[in-house]
Formats: C-alpha cells, structure tokens, sequence
C-alpha cells in the first residue's frame, strides 16, 4: 500500500505539474529534493528510480519492470543525459517503449541485451547461455526465498510498485534482494558456475551501497550462490559474518511413458 494517499508515479506528475515547463530541463536530484520538502517519507532511491522509469527513452532501465505498460501512467519524461531529463513532448519525441517491445526487438535480433549480444558464436555463445541459466536460477530463487531462509521475502519500494529483482544500486543492479524475517535486507548474488573470491568486492559494495539508501537503521547482510564455491571465497569471506555461502544442486531424471 502506498504511504500517502497517492503512489509514487501519481504524485511525480505532481511534482511535473508544480514545477516543470514544457522545454525545461532538470536534475534527478530536483525532483528527489521535491519529495523531501513534500513526501519526506519516500525514499530518495525511490524517487530516482521513478524518474528513470517514467522517462520513455529510458530502454535500460524499464526492460527490468513489467509494469510499465501503455495507459499505466509512468509516460512523463525524457532522459538527455544520464543525469539530465525534461517532460516527454508527445508530438515530436520517439514514442514510449516497453518491456515487450524490446524482448521483441532481442528475438527478432534488432536490438542486444543489456548483458550479452543473441549473435555471439563459440565462447561468446556459451557465455550467452550462461547468462540464461543465471536468469533461471534467479527466477527460481525469487520463487523459493524461503529455501536460502525461513520468513525470506522479496523487497517492495513504498508502493509496492517495483520489487527486488535486477534492483537498480548506482549504475549496477542486485540479483536479487530481499528483506528477512527479522528486518534485515539480504542482498543475493547468483552465480550459475563456481565463484571466486572476487565476488566477494562486488557482493560488499552492493550491501554498502543498501545500507546507505535504503536500510537505515537495519541490518544488511549478503548471501552468494553458486554452483560450486571456491576455496579462495572461502577463505575470503571467513572474517566477515554477514555473509553466507550457499551451493545449489541441479538434478532432473527421464521416464518413459510409451513402450517404444
């Protein structure tokens, strides 16, 4: 439910209307100073990351939310720059894309995904396969949160409107993120193949980067799943204690159905 009386991308439309000429250009931080002085409760990672939904040009960003659909309100801006944006101008900018527009452009090879090109060959396509069972594994986690630990769920902004799945932190995104029974948020990477201790770097600037805009007060802590852990992440993460190590096991069988 919605802290206020009106969601998130409502009340952007809001700071729009207030604020913003036709033409007029402004900063992600303008409009995450806005919802401090009007909205305090709304966080300012939410507030940014509606700026960059609600811009239409936006392809990086709204091919992780499905709820970006036509008619659903989130049509409001165009990005210039990585930190510049001004309102959409529905007669001469590019029309809005979606979700669906662009899984359609990937299959029929218009366009590339953010982590891998569709027409790689040889050690490029295996990588891209790999990227794909990373997808599955992350799919069936965010299905099954309470395997990794009792009472585990997936993280919602204040509106409930953008979960914890490929969540934006700073120009990079967390597989998944979830918040315990106890309160705490749980960072989660998913590695397909076997991890390295140099995963560790990345999971810790993650949960640094949480704690910061999100947490607050709660506690952060990690957990990395693999295929197979290495000894070196092993050892490297021994000193630290909230960070867990979890390996994951694959098994199917076949059973005929026919006498032939």
């Amino acid at each position: 439910m919605p802290i206020y009386e009106k969601p998130t991308k409502e009340l952007m439309h809001e700071f729009a209307t207030q604020e913003l000429k036709p033409g007029q250009v402004f900063s992600r931080k303008a409009a995450i100073r806005w919802f401090a002085e009007h909205y305090p409760k709304i966080k300012s990672n939410t507030v940014g990351l509606h700026v960059d939904v609600m811009s239409v040009n936006n392809i990086a960003q709204r091919r992780h939310h499905p709820r970006i659909k036509p008619g659903a309100g989130f049509d409001l801006f165009f990005k210039l720059s990585p930190s510049e944006f001004r309102l959409w101008d529905r007669e001469n900018d590019p029309q809005p894309r979606y979700k669906a527009d662009l899984d359609a452009d990937i299959a029929e090879g218009i366009a590339e995904t953010d982590d891998f090109d569709e027409e790689t060959t040889g050690e490029d396509q295996l990588e891209s396969r790999k990227f794909a069972f990373e997808r599955d594994l992350q799919n069936y986690l965010v299905q099954n949160l309470g395997l990794l630990e009792p009472g585990l769920r997936l993280y919602e902004d204040e509106d409930g409107e953008f979960i914890g799945v490929e969540y934006p932190a700073g120009q990079r995104r967390i597989d998944i993120l979830g918040v315990g029974a106890d309160g705490a948020y749980v960072v989660i990477e998913t590695k397909v193949s076997r991890a390295y201790d140099r995963v560790v770097g990345q999971l810790l600037r993650y949960m640094g980067w949480v704690k910061e805009n999100l947490a607050g007060e709660a506690p952060v802590r990690g957990v990395i799943v693999a295929s197979e852990i290495s000894k070196d992440l092993i050892l490297a993460t021994s000193p630290v204690e909230n960070i867990r190590l979890v390996e994951y096991e694959i098994s199917f069988y076949l059973k005929s159905v026919s006498g032939q």
